[in-house]
């Protein structure tokens, strides 16, 4: 799977009563979703993540506060700001992401394509610059 990140924008319903957003796979989510879970309570100065996945599709959404998120893949560095929850990232292939700068209220949503398995990751960050570079 080539590696792609990019900010995906999801259509918002809203009155005086205020705004709701539905998400379904398939559609919003560009895949079946069998594992979710949140980040909260994180310190600003505590970043987060410093791994990179073989297989797993993800869609982070700051569902709350705000928080800055680094990726590399191939010859590419980007930095996605996630301060709406009106928006998200997916994060498809072998991508390193780092986590920084979460405000104090910020709430990380993300949708995972597959259930945990430890071994789909890579904690080291020679081991993926070995396997990315493949993708340059």
């Amino acid at each position: 799977m080539k590696p792609r990140a990019e900010i995906v924008q999801f259509p918002v319903h809203g009155d005086s009563r205020g705004s709701l957003i539905a998400l379904e796979c398939g559609g919003d989510i560009p895949f079946e979703v069998r594992r979710v879970y949140y980040i909260y309570g994180t310190r600003s100065d505590m970043p987060r993540g410093f791994h990179a996945h073989k297989h797993l599709k993800q869609m982070l959404i700051a569902v709350s506060g705000s928080v800055t998120v680094s990726c590399e893949f191939g010859a590419t560095k980007e930095r996605f700001l996630l301060d709406s929850p009106s928006r998200g990232l997916l994060l498809e292939g072998l991508i390193w992401r780092e986590m920084h700068d979460f405000s104090p209220d910020c709430v990380l949503m993300v949708f995972a394509s597959e259930h945990y398995r430890e071994e789909d990751y890579i904690r080291d960050y020679q081991v993926f610059k070995q396997e990315n570079l493949s993708w340059i």
